[in-house]
This record gives structure tokens, C-alpha cells and sequence, in this order.
């Protein structure tokens, strides 16, 4: 994605972002907002990048919970990738954001990237229980978002071991021991 598509999505964003003036009341429909907010930001980018996809909302523990997914033959992986996963995952917070007036927690998944990535967790996990196992008194994780790292205290929890964030900002990492 070049400079000037990324410039063109964050131009997008601030495109007819005044606060919603009413607000629903309950959790449940200001997540249903997010969603359909968060979904028309995606929709546009895709236009934009000239990439088809099928967009799914849902809502998981208080969460808006946005999927992009192939469409026909498009080449959606372009956007999977991790990195570029967190940082339309920011840039759509933004957009719900400054469309609310509130602090969104949505997740963005393309192309099953978050699924992917949940894979990736549990063998780490799985590695670093192992040198638990083999002696070891602590294993660390690398540096991760705090999505990620409740994911990992959750999958440490199902292996019947501890876990705790240690460290600030991006160095805040997961350590497990045993229970």
C-alpha cells in the first residue's frame, strides 16, 4: 500500500465525522453502531484500494468485532498481513472514534489473519511451557498487544499455568510459570 493510498484513507476518515448526535442508550446497539461505522470506513478503503471483500459484523464481550474477507478473486492478502491488520485496525478505531465521540475497542480481521495469528500464540505458548516443563522456573513472550496478551493469559489459563504482563508501552511482554 503506498503513501499516498494510506494519506487518502486517513483524508477519508475525517470525510462527514461529526459526533453522533443520539447516541443509543445500551452497550449492545452502540456496538452495533460501531460496527456498521467501523464496516462503511472498511468499505470505503477497499473502493479505494480497489479490492473487493465481504465485510461481516458481530459483536463478541463487548467488542465490535469487524471480518473482511475474499470476494471473487480479489487479492485481499495485500491487507492480512499483521502490521498492516493493526494499523487499519487503528485507523478504523479513529474513524468510529471521531464519529461517537467515544473510545471504540473494535477488532478488525482480514482475511483470518487474527485466527492465524491465534494459532501462532498457542505455539508459542505450547514452546514455552515446554521449557517450563523442562526445568525452567519463568518463560517470557516476546512484546505483543494487549489484545494478543489477554488472548495468551487465556490460552496459559487452558494449559493449566500462570501468566502476567510485565514491562510498559511496547516492551510489555507475558510471562507464565507455573500455577
Amino acid at each position: 500500500m503506498s503513501v499516498e493510498v494510506i494519506n487518502e484513507v486517513i483524508d477519508e476518515a475525517a470525510v462527514g465525522t461529526d459526533p453522533v448526535e443520539s447516541f443509543e442508550s445500551t452497550p449492545e446497539a452502540n456496538l452495533d453502531d460501531e460496527g456498521d461505522i467501523a464496516a462503511d470506513y472498511i468499505e470505503e478503503l477497499l473502493d479505494i484500494c480497489d479490492l473487493d471483500g465481504d465485510i461481516d459484523i458481530d459483536t463478541r464481550g463487548g467488542r465490535a468485532y469487524i471480518s473482511v474477507n475474499a470476494s471473487g478473486d480479489t487479492n485481499i492478502r495485500v491487507l492480512s498481513k499483521p502490521d498492516t491488520v493493526n494499523a487499519l485496525q487503528e485507523l478504523t478505531r479513529l474513524a468510529v472514534q471521531t464519529k461517537t465521540g467515544a473510545f471504540s475497542r473494535l477488532i478488525l480481521d482480514v482475511g483470518g489473519s487474527r485466527e492465524a495469528r491465534q494459532g501462532e500464540l498457542a505455539r508459542l505458548v505450547d514452546a514455552a511451557v515446554a521449557r517450563i516443563e523442562a526445568g525452567e522456573q519463568s518463560a517470557a513472550l516476546p512484546a505483543m498487544s494487549s489484545y494478543e496478551r489477554k488472548l495468551v493469559h487465556d490460552i496459559v489459563a487452558e494449559r493449566g499455568f500462570v501468566s502476567a504482563s510485565e514491562g510498559d508501552g511496547r516492551d510489555r511482554h507475558t510471562v507464565i510459570t507455573r500455577a
